[in-house]
């Protein structure tokens, strides 16, 4: 694998720190601000809202930058943003920053996506495209727990100004092992638009939505799940959390190398998995031993569709997937909005804790649904589109230096 491959993992690490490392410092941040655990809870809806929003329009204002020189920006707004929070005088000002953190995340997935595949053959780009993602797998077993642990014995502030540090050694990484592109040939703006007109880009980001959708209902109220129906004691949820980041990472890994080998049907089988996943954990969420197995599982089923429906819609794409690309973890984070307020919703409707697993269930079955209905399109080529991959030709020259 290409060398830049390493450098584009150190961005994601630092972008998958910041996402979710809030949540395990959220409590420090509440008491230095002087606001209560709920409105504090706006720091992470913040971020998340920066997702959405900067995803398209980040891609869209630099649809013709070079894509290097996209990253390297999308890194020095990273880095801002983490600094300026880390120095926020109050809560207000703190979840605006958030926001700001937020903005160049889903255009530097989208970029980064783009380049990875252009960097390797064309049976390795899914695969290349996982490396890129082991970074932020990866920030769910190292960079979470660690940034966690910092937040506690020196302060949330502290965290972040980690995480703005991880930011710098990322552009330079950037700046020194990506090779240059030159400007996307042909690219315009309404070019990128366009791709939007394709059943398949959008089959590709409902299933996002409703698949991954299902990992967050069951994800976000893990920690109740653990502590009051498995009996873990608080302090072990640090480490169950870095289990199920195991699992994410093993699943980025697999899923990048079924995805270059028979895509859909390992999409389907992805998908199938999740749902059987979760099902099983409303009944070994009641034991240790059977809830801590079933979260790594659930890390490797969720993060195997990852890698696999990145390489579905930059196929479906056409000739531009850089919006669409970046637009993925827009949906992303959708999911994540909406697993969580179904799972919330059926714990407040009396259901117990381990309700949001039959939501998430749920959930991955209508993302199969639609993967199913994805691949009978391309048996019946009723969209017309071609099948040739949207990813542009590896380019020998720039795959100068292996890793």
């Amino acid at each position: 694998m290409p060398i830049a491959l390493l450098a584009l993992a150190i961005g994601a690490f630092g972008i998958g720190t910041t996402e979710f490392v809030m949540m395990g410092v959220l409590p420090e941040a509440a008491a230095d601000f002087g606001v209560s655990i709920p409105d504090a809870g706006q720091l992470i809806s913040g971020y998340a809202l920066g997702v959405v929003v900067g995803a398209p329009l980040l891609t869209a204002v630099a649809v013709r930058l070079p894509r290097k020189t996209m990253l390297l920006a999308m890194m020095v707004l990273f880095t801002a943003g983490n600094l300026l929070f880390a120095m926020s005088p109050n809560h207000q000002v703190g979840v605006a920053f958030r926001f700001l953190a937020g903005l160049p995340h889903g255009a530097f997935f989208g970029a980064g996506a783009v380049i990875a595949s252009s960097l390797v053959a064309r049976g390795n780009r899914a695969k290349a495209v996982s490396m890129m993602f082991m970074g932020l797998t990866l920030a769910n077993v190292v960079g979470v727990p660690l940034g966690t642990l910092l937040g506690q014995q020196v302060g949330w502030r502290a965290t972040f100004l980690l995480v703005a540090a991880i930011g710098v050694v990322a552009f330079a990484a950037i700046h020194r092992l990506v090779p240059h592109q030159g400007r996307p040939a042909q690219t315009s703006l309404r070019g990128e638009l366009g791709a939007f007109r394709r059943p398949q880009v959008w089959l590709a980001l409902a299933i996002v939505t409703f698949g991954l959708g299902g990992v967050f209902a069951c994800l976000s109220y893990i920690t109740p799940m653990l502590t009051d129906v498995a009996g873990y004691e608080p302090s072990s949820v640090t480490l169950l959390l870095s289990l199920a980041g195991l699992g994410m990472t093993l699943g980025n890994f697999i899923g990048g190398r079924l995805a270059d080998r028979a895509l859909m049907p390992s999409l389907y089988g992805a998908l199938l998995a999740l749902a059987a996943v979760l099902g099983v954990f409303t009944v070994t969420a009641q034991g240790k031993v059977g809830a801590a197995i079933t979260i790594f599982l659930i890390g490797v089923a969720g993060f195997m569709i990852g890698p696999m429906i990145q390489a579905r819609i930059m196929e479906k794409a056409g000739g531009t997937p850089s919006l669409v690309s970046a637009a993925v973890q827009s949906a992303f984070n959708i999911a994540n909005s909406i697993g969580a307020y179904l799972g919330g919703l059926v714990i407040a409707g009396g259901l117990g804790l381990v309700a949001p697993n039959w939501v998430g269930a749920l959930l991955a079955v209508i993302g199969l649904g639609l993967a199913l209905v994805s691949g009978l399109m391309d048996r019946g080529r009723e969209d017309g589109e071609a099948d040739d991959p949207a990813a542009p030709a590896a380019r020998p020259a720039l795959a100068t230096a292996d890793c």
